[in-house]
């Protein structure tokens, strides 16, 4: 028994450290904001693009450890994680596109259409 408690403290300090270190990433890029990470692909910032990427992959991790879906089969896996990757970018593309939208009214004013 003494062997499973050391695996699982060694399995949650492995899952502590990831994070960890993707959390890290993250607060060190938003604190830096490297100049060469503000251009512009697909209509956002390099930095914003990376910010999405790691929070899905934080995302996916967390549900692969605290939902124990390593142990799972292939088919129970893609049933939950698949929605993950499919929801989450499309929530943040609608966040972004009504977000634009919105700046854009308050910017330049309502205009009328002329039909």
């Amino acid at each position: 028994m003494a062997h499973v408690h050391e695996s699982n403290t060694k399995r949650i300090w492995n899952v502590f450290i990831i994070l960890s270190v993707i959390t890290l990433v993250e607060v060190v890029l938003g604190i830096i904001r490297p100049a060469s990470l503000e251009a512009h692909i697909l209509g956002m910032k390099i930095l914003n693009w990376i910010f999405i990427i790691l929070t899905v992959i934080k995302a996916y991790y967390i549900a692969w450890a605290f939902m124990h879906l390593e142990g799972e089969k292939s088919s129970m896996r893609w049933s939950v994680v698949l929605p993950l990757i499919i929801l989450i970018p499309y929530l943040i593309f609608i966040i972004l596109v009504e977000g634009d939208y919105t700046h854009e009214v308050l910017k330049h004013g309502f205009q009328s259409w002329d039909f």
